[in-house]
Order: C-alpha cells, then structure tokens, then sequence
C-alpha cells in the first residue's frame, strides 16, 4: 500500500503532463485552421509595418557590419532611429484608431451616466484639438529647421520631420473619427471598457 501511494503520485504527474503536452498540440492544429483576418487593418498599419521591417533591417545590418566585418556603417545607426521615430508616430495613430492609448477610467465608475457622457465628449474633443495643435507646431517647425542635413550622410532631416507631422495629423484625423463614433454610439472606452476588450 506504501509503495502504491508513493507510486501514484508519479502516475498522475505524467498523465497530467501528456494532458497538457495534448492540450498544447490541438491549440496548434486549432490555429493552422483559422484563417487570418486583415479587414481591421488600414494603411498606417501596413505602413508602420514596412518601417519596423526596414529599422529591423538596419540594426542588423549595423550588428552584421560591426561584430562580424569589423567595420561598422555609422549611417544605419541613424537610420534606424529615424525609422523608429516614424514607427513611434505612426504606430500612435493606431493606437488612437483602436482606442489603446492609457487611459484613466475610475472616475468614470462613480459618476451619473449623463455627466460621464459629457466628461468623455469633452475629452474626445480636447485630444483631437490637442493633436492637431501639435500637427501646426510641428509644421512650424519643419520650415523653421527643414534644411538641417543629417549627421552621417547628405540626406535632408526634415523627411523625419515630415513623417513625424503625417503621424500627427493622423492622429487628429483618427481621433475626429473615434469622436463621432462614440457620439453615433452614445458611450468611448472611458465609460464602457468592457466593450473594447474583445476588439482585436
């Protein structure tokens, strides 16, 4: 009886185990069944996408170039900064699109229904009017310094710089988009969270 039960502990370990080791398999097969679905996709995604694949492409290039040859190319190290600067801004206009950006939705728990809708509409309106007061500022900025040469090549900065503006105005457009949305719907993520936990 000792030897049973100290057997028994060991039987149910592996079985638990192989369960597991099934259970991870058919998650698999599940997935290789499940075709991928692009329609919530829009431009800026697959734009922000081609920007990481290119930074990505440069800082191994740099690693290849400075560990394997011995003989660094100090051009990709700004490259790939600018091309995160780009994925940065661009990838916020996704974020503003899905409503992903951090928010603070606990006062929105203890305040009436009403003045919760009007708290949020008012919010909604001050983003995107803060967004687009960023996209002026930025092009003021670009025709104050828009002829600033890059560091380690000839190339002109202001490409940066005009990315970073079409990442802002993005942004402010998206977000007129997402006001008039959650007016059409009557709540934002601020007051129904739980909508916006199964949007993909």
């Amino acid at each position: 009886m000792a030897t049973d039960a100290h057997v028994s502990p060991v039987h149910v370990s592996s079985a638990q185990h192989a369960s597991s080791v099934e259970s991870i398999v058919s998650s698999f097969e599940e997935a290789d069944h499940q075709q991928a679905d692009l329609s919530g996709h829009t431009f800026e995604d697959w734009l922000c996408l081609g920007l990481f694949w290119i930074m990505a492409l440069l800082v191994f290039l740099q690693f290849f170039t400075r560990y394997v040859l011995n003989d660094s190319f100090a051009w990709t190290e700004e490259l790939a900064t600018y091309a995160l600067i780009g994925v940065v801004f661009i990838g916020s206009a996704m974020c503003v699109r899905t409503c992903r950006h951090i928010q603070v939705d606990l006062l929105y728990r203890y305040l009436p229904r009403p003045a919760g809708r009007v708290l949020s509409t008012l919010i909604d309106v001050a983003r995107t009017a803060f967004f687009a007061y960023v996209s002026w500022l930025v092009l003021r900025y670009i025709q104050l310094v828009g002829d600033e040469p890059m560091t380690t090549i000839e190339w002109n900065k202001s490409y940066v710089y005009w990315l970073a503006l079409f990442g802002f105005v993005l942004m402010a457009a998206r977000s007129a988009q997402v006001t008039v949305v959650n007016w059409r719907q009557g709540y934002s993520n601020l007051e129904r969270p739980e909508a916006y936990d199964t949007l993909d």
